[in-house]
């Protein structure tokens, strides 16, 4: 089976809908959460993920929307585009979101927004990838959070090896190694490539691929521009940080 797993699309309604023009029709789609902040468009990618998705798990900027949690920490823009983002959610898509998990759990892989259990913790290094390994035995552990594509691998022998996929690349899985797969972020990418970000997961050919995906900024800042969120959030689309 293959398995289309995106993650913070952020309210851009156009870079998921380039991620949906590459996609197979029977690819199965996992959400890794953060569907909506930031952006301009967050009812949009919500009901294209309630559509589509065959699992979604809740980010923190979705659990901001619901009740505030989290709204404190953020910076000045995101905050603002979050309150925003309240005033115009539709009640049923805000129910939705109320709706879903902090992870999903099949015997192949598990999902979860940042890391395993502790659901919003930045996985940065090796340290972080540690600790998120020794919170589950899954064996494939599917992350987002923070927007860079990239890989590490639990060998066998305890060694962890790590890889970043700013350009996108297919990971081998290997057998008796346990992997920790971040498939960065559709809607606003900050490894300083632009380009919609999201991850393949073929469970037969045992092979992950992080594909990027062309899609129109301008129109993404001239729309962000037009409901006045931040400035610097249609800024940091062009280049990818």
């Amino acid at each position: 089976m293959r398995y289309a797993v995106v993650s913070d699309v952020h309210s851009n309604i156009d870079a998921l809908d380039a991620v949906f023009g590459v996609i197979r029709d029977d690819d199965a789609l996992l959400c890794l959460g953060d569907i909506v902040g930031y952006g301009p468009n967050p009812n949009e990618c919500v009901e294209r993920i309630r559509a589509r998705a065959t699992a979604t798990v809740l980010g923190n900027h979705d659990v901001a929307a619901i009740d505030n949690f989290g709204l404190a920490y953020f910076n000045p823009a995101a905050r603002e585009a979050m309150k925003w983002t309240q005033s115009v959610l539709t009640p049923e898509n805000l129910a939705w979101l109320d709706g879903l998990g902090y992870e999903f759990r099949m015997p192949e892989f598990l999902l979860v927004h940042g890391a395993p259990v502790n659901y919003f913790e930045y996985i940065l290094d090796k340290a972080a990838a540690a600790r998120a390994f020794a919170a589950t035995d899954a064996p494939i552990i599917f992350i987002g959070h923070t927007h860079i594509a990239e890989v590490y691998g639990l060998r066998p022998d305890g060694s962890i090896e790590h890889a970043h996929l700013q350009q996108g690349g297919t990971i081998a899985l290997d057998e008796g190694t346990r992997y920790l797969i971040n498939v960065g972020s559709v809607g606003q990418p900050r490894d300083l490539n632009p380009r919609a970000s999201f991850g393949l997961f073929d469970s037969t050919e045992r092979t992950v691929t992080v594909t990027r995906v062309e899609y129109p900024i301008a129109r993404v800042q001239e729309k962000i521009a037009s409901v006045r969120l931040p400035d610097a959030l249609a800024r940091r689309l062009l280049v990818g940080r």
